[in-house]
């Protein structure tokens, strides 16, 4: 009973223990995008967070626990922009504004983007149910919709789930490879303004049927 008790108190969302609880996570999110799950230890989540180690473990009991959390959350805040394509919108404007929302999480999430990226290049181990369930059925539903827009004639004739990969591709390389895209434009400045605007150029000339029928 009371190793039961001890392992439930820290889900009692109190004041005190929710911002012992975002420490906690925002130390984890330095550690593990910076060393890699491997490579990350309780000891330096510890540190970084400024507690113990058995105060630590007092709030997740294991280096997966915390883990499990970070991509738990993340994973919501990534699919929220996505979700967020409106069918009744004008289908262009809604592509491009999902580009854009997408390229300033690059911006103002980078560690996030990494830690993502990390997860996925290693299998999806700790997430592979939810992407195979949540996040499958998401892209499948907003796929529907732009085929539905291409069929309209509303846009031009797209292939959805790979325009989709492509806004990923394009977008989340600026948080993930951002060594590289640093040392190539030299400056350590990524001038993500001009990165939208070239994006929201680029897409708008996919989208647009008239480009589409001169190809």
């Amino acid at each position: 009973m009371t190793e039961i008790a001890v392992k439930l108190r820290p889900r009692k969302q109190t004041r005190i223990s929710m911002e012992k609880t975002g420490k906690i996570l925002e130390a984890a999110l330095y550690v593990f995008s910076n060393s890699g799950f491997r490579g990350a230890t309780l000891d330096q989540i510890a540190e970084r967070a400024e507690i113990s180690k058995p105060n630590l473990l007092y709030y997740f009991d294991s280096k997966e626990a915390i883990h499990r959390e970070l991509l738990t959350r993340l994973l919501d805040k990534w699919l929220e922009p996505l979700r967020a394509m409106d069918p009744d919108g004008d289908p262009v404007e809604e592509i491009v504004s999902y580009v854009k929302r997408k390229i300033e999480m690059a911006r103002d999430f980078p560690r996030e983007s990494r830690l993502f990226a990390n997860e996925i290049m290693q299998g999806a181990p700790v997430i592979h149910a939810v992407l195979a369930r949540d996040l499958k059925a998401l892209v499948d539903e907003k796929a529907k919709v732009i085929t539905a827009w291409a069929e309209e004639g509303r846009i031009a004739s797209v292939n959805p789930h790979h325009l989709i990969f492509s806004i990923w591709a394009t977008t989340q390389h600026y948080a993930d490879f951002s060594a590289q895209v640093r040392l190539v434009l030299g400056t350590d400045n990524i001038a993500f303004e001009d990165a939208a605007e070239h994006l929201d150029r680029t897409f708008r000339r996919i989208l647009t049927p008239s480009f589409a029928e001169k190809r």
